[in-house]
């Protein structure tokens, strides 16, 4: 068993939210990766592709999650879960932003347009 006390989560910042990881394999020592997405009113973030599904629990605010040709629009409480290898887009709501809880495999990794693949730190 391992405790990830609330003052060893990790904080990475990108131009479009803030990532807080809750465990990792480099933070606890997880199999799987658990995360809190942070994102001011009406940020977006850019369209890409995560080589695995992700699961996304609305805690508060809201998002659009466009998400290949699908577009939904998620609130508190709502659960979006987006497989792998497609393209998703999200954005916060522009008076609300967004706050949510995110799970998915442990490795995984991002890739925007034709980029090279990278494991994004909150997942690593």
């Amino acid at each position: 068993m391992t405790l990830v006390r609330r003052a060893d989560a990790r904080r990475t910042a990108t131009p479009a939210a803030t990532m807080t990881t809750y465990a990792s394999p480099t933070l606890g020592g997880a199999g799987s990766a658990l995360w809190r997405v942070e994102m001011a009113p009406a940020a977006t973030g850019p369209a890409h592709v995560i080589d695995a599904e992700q699961i996304w629990t609305v805690i508060e605010g809201a998002a659009l999650f466009a998400i290949a040709d699908e577009h939904v629009t998620a609130s508190v409480g709502d659960t979006v879960v987006i497989p792998a290898q497609v393209t998703r887009e999200v954005h916060a709501d522009p008076a609300l932003g967004l706050v949510a809880v995110v799970a998915g495999p442990a490795g995984s990794r991002a890739r925007v347009g034709d980029g090279e693949s990278v494991l994004p730190p909150w997942i690593a």
